[in-house]
């Protein structure tokens, strides 16, 4: 865009920016991840229009990490050669370290080998200069943890991110995080990535509050989980969904009876809203400022579309609230997943 010549569409007000903790930056209330959908030898037709349509919707925020795929760094490479197409001075791209990505004992962890070694490697992957958030992808207790906040700052020093978070991190460990930042001089995260959603609420109370009252934002992961809050499952598990493969983070014995019937209800409610049970789901993921962005897989262009959509109503009442909460009461799901990558 020129100067003097109108903005895009994608700036007509639609999309709110939200922003970051008590940093200068703002994220877009839906981001776009690429854990899923992006890997393969080559960037498909399907996953450039699935990132235009969304850049055209107001999505400014896209996730990766150094592990998407399948296989590993596949998806950094394929939305890389996409995004290099866009200006990049109007979006911005995270990456992350921290879990497996080669073998052998620096392949993995929060050692100062591997975050700025695996930090290199996505550069690299990408053809990016810089990222504008990168994250350690998880605790790592065996190393210890102002090691890894001391990769993170070297990172922003040598110009390679302009900011750092971190993800899945516990309230005690979130809590170590601030304190060792501020005896050491480092650069503090600005943002924390934990699982959230209706049906996953771990992080709520201690850590929601924790990072509000210290000025760090949250990016919501699996504000969906994994599809289930979505129509796709309303009727059972369809065939060639996450759910009916074999090594799916969506185990199906999440999809039983008694869960279908809570979707359902869900769905109703939803319904009631004058949205889909996805809009919904992202909305009130939404409904606290304390949240700054809800994280969004897609696997299809209409799944962004529809998705789109949840920001036109993110404001729940307190019947709409409670309605959810007597629902969602009903589910059955491990506990062990709550803070993890499922």
């Amino acid at each position: 865009m020129s100067l003097g010549e109108s903005p895009p569409p994608r700036y007509d007000g639609r999309m709110p920016y939200r922003t970051c903790g008590n940093s200068g930056l703002k994220l877009s209330a839906l981001s776009l991840g690429f854990w899923h959908n992006f890997g393969g030898a080559k960037p498909t037709t399907e996953q450039t229009i699935m990132i235009h349509t969304a850049f055209d919707g107001g999505i400014t925020n896209f996730d990766l990490a150094n592990n998407y795929g399948p296989p590993y760094g596949s998806a950094e490479t394929n939305v890389g050669k996409i995004l290099c197409q866009m200006p990049r001075d109007e979006f911005l791209v995270s990456s992350k370290a921290g879990y497996d990505m080669w073998p052998g004992p620096y392949g993995m962890g929060g050692s100062r080998k591997h975050i700025l070694a695996s930090l290199d490697q996505s550069l690299k992957r990408t053809g990016l200069d810089y990222f504008d958030i990168f994250y350690s992808h998880c605790f790592d207790a065996s190393i210890p943890l102002a090691e890894t906040l001391g990769a993170l700052d070297t990172a922003v020093h040598q110009g390679k991110a302009l900011y750092v978070g971190i993800s899945s991190y516990l309230i005690e460990q979130t809590k170590e995080v601030l304190e060792l930042c501020k005896t050491n001089g480092f650069v503090k995260p600005i943002i924390h990535q934990p699982n959230y959603s209706m049906l996953n609420r771990w992080a709520e109370g201690n850590l929601l509050d924790c990072c509000s009252e210290n000025g760090i934002g949250m990016i919501a992961f699996c504000p969906l989980f994994q599809g289930l809050l979505t129509d796709k499952y309303l009727k059972g598990v369809p065939e060639f969904s996450r759910a009916s493969i074999q090594q799916s983070p969506l185990r199906k014995n999440e999809i039983s009876e008694q869960n279908i019937r809570v979707i359902q209800e869900l769905n109703n409610l939803a319904e009631s809203r004058g949205q889909t049970l996805a809009q919904m789901a992202l909305a009130w993921v939404l409904r606290t400022d304390q949240v700054t962005s809800a994280l969004m897989g897609a696997s299809s262009v209409d799944q962004i579309r529809n998705n789109l959509e949840a920001v036109k109503n993110l404001n729940f009442s307190r019947d709409e609230e409670y309605k959810i909460d007597r629902i969602v009461a009903k589910i059955n799901l491990p506990k062990s997943l709550w803070a993890g990558e499922v």
